[in-house]
């Protein structure tokens, strides 16, 4: 059963959360390239939430966010990507993925894992 369902940004674990009480429930992770750029590379919601709209609520509070911030969207996660195509008022903030930023994003994951 559901308690209280909250979406947080975890700038510690670089992803936005959705959590039910205390328990993480799902995540958009994500890696900030200089504070100019935000790149989602992942987003998943635990199976046994799945269909509950909880992927779509966290994208929309993670790319509010990051435009917000005056930081651009760099689409990398297949989920994020597909959202951005039916979500349009954000397409001024995209900016298309390149091969130098998926080597930011492999680098910054590298060092994240040598930790």
């Amino acid at each position: 059963m559901l308690t209280t369902i909250a979406i947080r940004n975890n700038p510690d674990r670089l992803r936005y959360e959705v959590v039910d009480g205390d328990t993480v429930i799902g995540q958009a992770a994500y890696i900030d390239d200089g504070g100019t750029r935000r790149i989602f590379y992942h987003t998943v919601i635990d199976e046994g939430f799945g269909g509950q709209g909880f992927a779509g609520r966290l994208a929309a509070h993670a790319l509010q966010e990051t435009v917000a911030a005056g930081m651009k969207i760099v689409p990398v996660c297949p989920y994020i990507k597909k959202y951005l195509e039916t979500h349009t008022q954000y397409a001024s903030s995209v900016q298309a993925v390149t091969p130098a930023l998926l080597g930011v994003l492999k680098s910054a994951l590298a060092q994240r894992a040598g930790r």
